[in-house]
């Protein structure tokens, strides 16, 4: 040890600002997990606002628990959603709740999920006018391309709404 114990403050000094980082890491960590979207309650509606902003409705079709699902929600949509107002909503796979389809009738998230053939999480739609898809769905995890596909897929489903 050196002349009043520098090295040991220094070594507390350290362990403090690892702790510190870490800290820090865990709060930017736990507010990403953190992150939601809407739930979808009302399609029509929900695309009604969508396309009143001239933009079309991005519908993310999630599975509890599924980590790629929390990614693509976490990383990617809602920082949209938040940033630049996407409208996105979220339908949960195996989820009674109630919603209303594009067609008005009243079901389930896990019905619409069923009649859409969707069977992979995530998968996100882009809808437009007359509730049709606008552009290619985009399933599965994110990989090292996902940002581009799905800008996109974005910028083709706001090119049809807009013709």
């Amino acid at each position: 040890m050196t002349q009043g114990g520098a090295p040991a403050r220094s070594s507390r000094r350290h362990a403090l600002a690892a702790l510190g980082a870490l800290a820090a890491w865990a709060t930017l960590d736990a507010r990403a997990a953190g992150r939601s979207l809407p739930i979808s309650s009302a399609l029509p509606q929900e695309l009604a606002q969508a396309l009143a902003q001239h933009q079309p409705l991005v519908v993310m079709v999630s599975l509890h628990g599924c980590p790629f699902c929390a990614e693509v929600r976490n990383n990617y949509l809602a920082p949209m959603h938040e940033r630049e107002g996407l409208p996105v909503v979220q339908v949960n796979m195996l989820d009674p709740r109630a919603t209303v389809a594009l067609s008005g009738e009243p079901t389930t998230h896990a019905a619409l999920v069923r009649a859409w053939g969707i069977e992979i999480a995530p998968t996100v739609l882009f809808f437009g006018q007359d509730g049709r898809e606008v552009a290619p769905r985009l399933a599965g995890g994110p990989n090292d391309f996902y940002s581009a596909m799905l800008d996109s897929r974005l910028e083709k489903a706001r090119e049809a709404i807009l013709h």
